[in-house]
């Protein structure tokens, strides 16, 4: 999966494109609306993640750019930007979402997910681990076909859980993905949470790996 980053800020390009390549992405990262359609013009990617206000071309240019080219790849808005007027002017020109600074990486992930999933034609969006049911569209979760009232963070985590199940998950992922790149809290944070969620969807699948961090998995542990 190729994602293109278009985003001025140094050190939240350089932090989106190293969590993007964590997580399995093949990441190209420019700083400038040039460079960006630079790599447009030789490279195809899956998402193309454009901050609108760049250097030398704005993310508006460079999405007229790729649309009058007829390239139908998925665009994200990134900005600080938030009024309403600039929403409906970045979707009207072809864009496919719209994200307002500051953001979670969750969200982020979260929304190339669907990006890619509308692309590629698949529809389903519910994750299902053992008695678990997670859909993505309604944000609902399931546990043993009842209902489960989870608040926000609650979701996200169990989320990003979900779109990484078997696989460790080190505290400082979870606080990246949840909370964003810029997170000050309480160190022992996600520690709290995980006992929330485990209250609500039992002790048997969110395993503890000692020394490194959580997994989710369908076995008892």
């Amino acid at each position: 999966m190729r994602v293109l980053i278009a985003e001025d800020e140094l050190d939240l390009n350089k932090v989106m494109v190293k969590k993007l390549k964590s997580e399995g992405y093949s990441v190209d990262g420019a700083v400038d609306g040039e460079e960006a359609i630079d790599f447009v013009k030789i490279s195809k990617y899956d998402v193309i993640i454009l901050d609108i206000m760049m250097p030398k071309i704005n993310g508006y240019g460079v999405l007229e750019y790729i649309r009058k080219r007829k390239i139908d790849t998925p665009v994200i808005f990134l900005s600080a930007k938030d009024a309403i007027d600039d929403r409906v002017k970045g979707l009207d020109m072809g864009a496919n979402d719209y994200i307002v600074k500051p953001f979670s990486f969750e969200e982020l992930l979260a929304r190339i997910r669907v990006m890619v999933r509308k692309n590629s034609g698949e529809i389903t969006n519910i994750i299902k681990v053992g008695e678990l049911e997670l859909d993505a569209n309604k944000k609902s979760v399931k546990y043993q076909n009842k209902l489960v009232e989870l608040s926000a963070k609650e979701y996200a985590i169990l989320e990003y859980f979900m779109y990484n199940k078997g696989i460790t998950l080190s505290r400082g992922q979870i606080e990246l993905n949840v909370w964003g790149y810029d997170y000050d809290g309480a160190s022992n944070m996600v520690d709290v949470y995980i006992r929330y969620i485990r209250k609500k969807v039992g002790t048997s699948l969110i395993h503890t790996v000692r020394g490194m961090g959580y997994v989710l998995r369908d076995e008892e542990g």
